[in-house]
């Protein structure tokens, strides 16, 4: 869920409508907002993945994740490195990483993340700067890895079966729900498929 890709919508509209929609996971990524404001949606939507049984991931920023109560913290490359989150994340909080290729991803693995992300999958219109991984390099991490992989990047309806079958757990997604004219239903599309 990103602020920036609702086609103006709240951002708790959008949460609401995936979480109905079958959304397990809800991951804020906010780029753009001040922590104040970023902090008072965080927290709606964070309690509406509680009220709805689904887990809450916060984007970059350990300290709101831990006020928020999200499930986990999720951090890129050049944000924070693990052990400095975790000192802020409180005992029960996963984390997570954002890895482009093979070396990223075995040193994420050492560092004891509780999953890793491995994109961009496809061409993504929500990131200035994306590195390519592809599904060769998804198909080579999962090879080497036990963890979690959550695939992410350019992922919609279209292409989420062949990422799935490539050994993804979990599909990320922005603008093929968030930008959707039916949120809700295009969640829906999507868990099926990648439940298929």
């Amino acid at each position: 869920m990103d602020p920036e890709h609702t086609a103006g919508r709240p951002p708790e509209e959008i949460t609401r409508a995936a979480l109905a929609g079958g959304a397990t996971i809800i991951q804020l990524r906010d780029k753009v907002s001040d922590k104040g404001p970023m902090l008072e949606t965080v927290i709606k939507v964070s309690e509406l993945c509680k009220e709805a049984g689904a887990l809450f991931f916060m984007n970059d920023h350990a300290d709101i994740a831990v006020l928020s109560a999200a499930d986990s913290l999720h951090v890129g490359q050049t944000d924070l490195p693990v052990d400095a989150a975790r000192k802020i994340l409180v005992p029960g909080q996963m984390i997570g990483t954002s890895n482009h290729a093979m070396q990223e991803a075995l040193v994420s693995i050492s560092e004891q993340v509780d999953y890793v992300a491995v994109g961009a999958i496809y061409g993504t219109a929500t990131k200035e700067v994306t590195v390519s991984a592809g599904l060769e390099t998804l198909v080579m991490i999962r090879g080497e890895i036990g963890s979690p992989i959550a695939a992410i990047g350019g992922i919609n309806a279209s292409n989420i079966g062949p990422v799935m079958a490539a050994g993804a757990e979990m599909a990320c997604v922005i603008s093929a729900v968030g930008m959707a004219a039916d949120p809700e239903a295009a969640t829906r599309e999507l868990v099926a498929l990648a439940n298929g």
